[in-house]
């Protein structure tokens, strides 16, 4: 059975996406200390400020921002695996 990369890219949003809530949810219950410091601490790379480009008529912004944490790619690659053996 031939799999879709579209289903590939599900799984991987949607074990990023539960990841991120996870590590958010233990950054607001656990203590301060090391687990907090391990699963909650996020990396966020992106375009920070957002590029404008003013044409007078038109004003375009853009720009984007990832907000990963560990747990988030511990999901995307359980994603991953899941998507392989199913």
């Amino acid at each position: 059975m031939r799999k879709s990369p579209w289903v590939l890219l599900i799984f991987v949003l949607i074990g990023g996406l539960l990841g991120g809530v996870l590590g958010e949810i233990l950054r607001v219950m656990a203590p301060q200390g090391t687990i907090q410091t391990v699963f909650a601490t996020n990396f966020t790379p992106g375009i920070s400020p957002p590029l404008t480009i003013d044409l007078v008529l038109l004003k375009l912004t853009i720009g984007f921002a990832l907000k990963i944490n560990l747990l988030s790619l511990l999901g995307m690659f359980l994603g991953i695996y899941l998507y392989k053996n199913v």
